[in-house]
């Protein structure tokens, strides 16, 4: 049995388990907000996204496909790092779940070329903040306060993995950075016969050959900009 089957069977089970002995609680706003966003020209392709909520409801194929990324044809950005104003990324809203418990994230990082694998949990903490209603200034919307229903997910090349909550009109928080595991299959659980799912975009290898992958950049915690109160 693969370590990443074990680690489903044992994340999702544990998510099952302590919907026993925790009260289901309703959410105060209709869904939650999965998104995956990758470092500028740091191409990534998410083979797989599986999550489960508190309830131990799973949510299998919850996303896949390419992220969220930045590359201006200029090469005028850098993809040292995260960028400092992170957007909530690519994704979709999460019906019928309650709050975030488990997520098991299988990607390809194109540039390297490598395939990555992990299994983490959302810490109790961020749970809370995430039903914390707060004041905040929304223009578009005239809103007078928001939530941090967004969950985002930062993938980088090396297999690091980078999780925020936040909201359109409040600070993104840092929730946990982690190192992913090698898939030792290769992409696609290596039915793709080691090819990959996309070529390099031309500006992506522009920027590889001028700068290089900035290997080691994206543990750091990013230095907000203030959005909101």
């Amino acid at each position: 049995m693969s370590r990443w089957l074990l680690y489903l069977i044992l994340a999702f089970g544990l998510a099952g388990c302590q919907s026993n002995a925790t009260p289901k609680s309703r959410l105060p706003y209709d869904a939650w907000y999965l998104g995956f966003l990758a470092p500028n020209y740091m191409q990534i392709w998410l083979e797989q996204a599986n999550v489960s909520d508190i309830d131990g409801r799973f949510f299998p194929n919850a996303m896949g496909g390419v992220v969220a990324m930045g590359q201006p044809a200029s090469l005028s950005a850098t993809a040292k790092g995260w960028p400092r104003r992170i957007g909530s990324g690519k994704g979709r809203y999460m019906t019928g779940l309650d709050l975030p418990y488990m997520v098991a994230v299988r990607w390809q990082s194109l540039v390297e070329p490598q395939t990555y694998q992990t299994v983490f949990a959302i810490p109790a903490w961020a749970r809370k903040k995430m039903l914390e209603r707060l004041p905040a200034e929304c223009p578009v919307s005239g809103r007078t306060s928001d939530y941090r229903k967004d969950l985002t997910i930062g993938l980088a090349p090396g297999g690091i993995v980078k999780v925020w909550i936040m909201g359109p009109c409040l600070d993104p928080i840092e929730v946990l950075t982690l190192q992913a595991e090698v898939e030792p299959k290769g992409p696609d659980q290596g039915r793709m016969n080691g090819q990959y799912a996309l070529p390099l975009t031309e500006v992506t290898k522009a920027y590889i050959d001028k700068y290089g992958v900035p290997y080691g950049s994206w543990w750091a915690p990013i230095p907000y900009t203030a959005v909101g109160p």
